[in-house]
């Protein structure tokens, strides 16, 4: 996720860092150079590079803006509920902790218990973003897990699935042994409930991409627009036609390629959420509910970006 402040005017024109830019110059160029080549031979050979009216670009490009909008605005979407999810994972992960106090009042037994709570929920954290972004870092969850644990955490399929089912069977245990009474038991399963409702929507966002013969029909109809429309304005603009078109395919395969970065809230790229840094904040949050001060700064961006 990109956090920088606003630039300014001189500024704007020149950020790289966290533009799509480098991603879509390959087209830009290529868009440049046909139209380059269209003007070239359209004035050398008017009879075989012919030229026609540019009205009807104006109502594809409306049309073409409108349904990018469109796009974008779900692809959006995706985002900012993604982000919403895991803001409602750091609620109720402090709730759970603040409710495992409770625990502390059965002694020492307890407090191992509490211990035991919070050390599962801050693996399961860490376990969630490798579970969502490819390449993630097992090792943030290894350091949390006990070497009986490790080998059940290799085989699983659903990694974090498996750390919230050992963090019930903890519960259930306590509620057997009587070290807590149903009404406890329930206001803390509830919140391991929670933690997989969060899971399982974050789940459906990663596996549930937009349709891809909407992407498709939106990827042909800008490459086409842009590929012809210096024959629109060949004779109108002249030279300037290259120019144009450029700045015509910078507008709309850059906002293609942004829907691309927030249809997938949970990748590595640039503008995808900062779940790395969010779970690193909550189990820094933990570690400090437990009573350690050797605690570790908060997470900051690093070129701007924070993931």
């Amino acid at each position: 996720m990109i956090v920088r402040d606003r630039p300014g005017l001189f500024q704007l024109f020149f950020i790289v860092r966290g533009s799509i830019v480098r991603r879509i110059l390959p087209q830009i160029v290529v868009i440049f150079l046909l139209s380059t080549l269209i003007v070239w031979g359209h004035e050398e050979r008017p009879n075989v590079i012919l030229s026609f009216s540019g009205s009807p670009f104006a109502l594809l490009g409306i049309a073409l803006s409108i349904f990018l909008g469109f796009r974008n605005n779900a692809c959006y979407d995706r985002w900012w509920e993604g982000r919403r999810n895991w803001g409602q994972l750091v609620y109720t992960v402090r709730g759970l902790t603040r409710q495992t106090l409770l625990l502390e009042a059965a002694g020492e037994a307890g407090y191992a218990a509490r211990r035991n709570l919070l050390r599962l929920s801050m693996a399961f954290v860490q376990a969630l973003v490798c579970h969502l972004r490819p390449g993630g870092d097992d090792s943030k969850v290894l350091h949390h897990l006990t070497p009986g644990e490790v080998e059940f955490y290799r085989t699983a399929q659903n990694r974090p699935d498996l750390l919230l089912r050992l963090m019930s069977a903890d519960l259930a245990r306590l509620r057997a042994g009587g070290g807590i009474t149903d009404i406890q038991y329930q206001m803390l399963d509830t919140n391991v409930g929670h933690l997989g409702a969060a899971q399982a929507a974050c789940e459906r966002l990663r596996n549930t991409p937009l349709p891809f013969g909407y992407t498709l029909l939106l990827h042909r109809t800008a490459y086409l627009f842009c590929f012809l429309l210096p024959f629109g304005f060949v004779d109108t603009l002249g030279w300037g036609s290259p120019f144009v078109a450029a700045l015509v395919a910078y507008t709309f395969f850059g906002l293609d390629a942004l829907g691309d970065e927030l249809e997938d809230p949970f990748s590595n790229r640039p503008n995808a959420l900062a779940i790395g840094a969010l779970a690193d904040t909550i189990e820094i949050n933990l570690r400090e509910a437990l009573g350690e001060t050797d605690l570790p700064p908060l997470p900051q961006p690093k070129d701007f970006v924070l993931m």
